[in-house]
């Protein structure tokens, strides 16, 4: 007679916030933290972008700058340099 015994695989590791400017299009993520200088964090704070909200990147322009975020029921777009200050967890 053989017996099976299965393990509980340890839970998976979390994964590290990464910049909104490397998630892709159509894709869903949350976003994390701000992490840029005052002036620009507080001006992304009030278009939105506040630790805890849902958004999905919609599209790139032809040339890959700038990108278009979908948050709050509207669509902003964002140059990839003020996306990569965005940190998100895909979801």
């Amino acid at each position: 007679m053989k017996v099976t015994s299965k393990l509980p695989l340890p839970p998976a590791p979390p994964v590290p916030p990464t910049g909104l400017d490397r998630i892709a299009p159509g894709a869903r993520a949350t976003v994390k933290v701000i992490a840029a200088e005052n002036g620009a964090r507080r001006r992304l704070l009030e278009m939105g972008f506040v630790p805890g909200t849902s958004l999905r990147v919609v599209r790139l322009a032809p040339l890959g700058d700038p990108m278009e975020v979908e948050l709050h029921g509207y669509h902003v777009s964002l140059r990839l340099s003020e996306a990569h200050a965005i940190l998100v967890e895909p979801a």
